[in-house]
């Protein structure tokens, strides 16, 4: 197979290009601008890296079958992330397979749609719960009942609580109830707080803005 060194170039240029589009608007459209650096050159490596692999390979079987094995062998140790994180690295890879078709106008107009479509989801907020779980944590003092022994604030600031885990801390001379709870609105959060200090002596009290998974 006759792979000229300008191919190979102009393969590159677009999907290098396509890539630094995808990681542009990752970043752009991540919440909060909480993500990582590294994924960002992972973005922008994956479309060159399927490009060439698909040009290398052509319409050669032997060539294809060969990767696979190699991709077989190959373990990924990353931690699970944002389920977006992983459609992203498959635009990525869709991006590079039109460059190594050499669709490269195809490939950037392919890009530039989605993108876009990522940009405008992102600022018309779709998807947005209007309700969000948080969790509570109040440590108490072990000769206090908790059973029922904030019912009626919770039933007061929240629309639903649910008490998840009771386990005892500082030598067992304490205990921390976890409740997963929703606030009501226009509720302040503040006097939620103070009325559940008045309750467990004043000890430690902690309202996570998001719900942590409950192992």
């Amino acid at each position: 197979m006759d792979i000229s060194i300008s191919k190979v170039i102009w393969t590159l240029v677009f999907a290098f290009l396509s890539g630094i589009i995808i990681a542009l608007t990752y970043i752009i459209t991540h919440a909060r601008g909480r993500y990582s650096q590294n994924f960002t050159h992972t973005l922008l490596m994956v479309p060159a890296v399927i490009a060439i692999i698909i040009l290398f390979v052509g319409s050669n079987f032997a060539r294809a079958f060969s990767l696979m094995g190699i991709f077989s062998i190959i373990r990924f140790r990353s931690a699970p992330g944002d389920p977006k994180d992983i459609s992203y690295i498959l635009f990525s890879a869709g991006a590079g397979l039109a460059c190594g078709i050499g669709l490269w106008t195809y490939s950037i107009l392919f890009t530039l749609i989605i993108c876009g479509f990522m940009y405008v989801i992102s600022i018309i907020n779709f998807g947005d719960k209007k309700i969000y779980t948080k969790q509570l944590k109040i440590v108490i003092p072990e000769d206090l009942d908790y059973k029922g022994v904030f019912d009626d604030v919770l039933l007061k600031y929240t629309s639903s609580h649910e008490l998840r885990r009771v386990k005892t801390t500082d030598l067992g001379t304490l205990y921390e109830l976890v409740y997963i709870i929703t606030m009501r609105e226009d509720v302040n959060e503040k006097e939620f707080i103070d009325e559940l200090r008045c309750r467990n002596g004043n000890l430690n009290i902690t309202l996570s803005m998001k719900a942590e998974p409950d192992y």
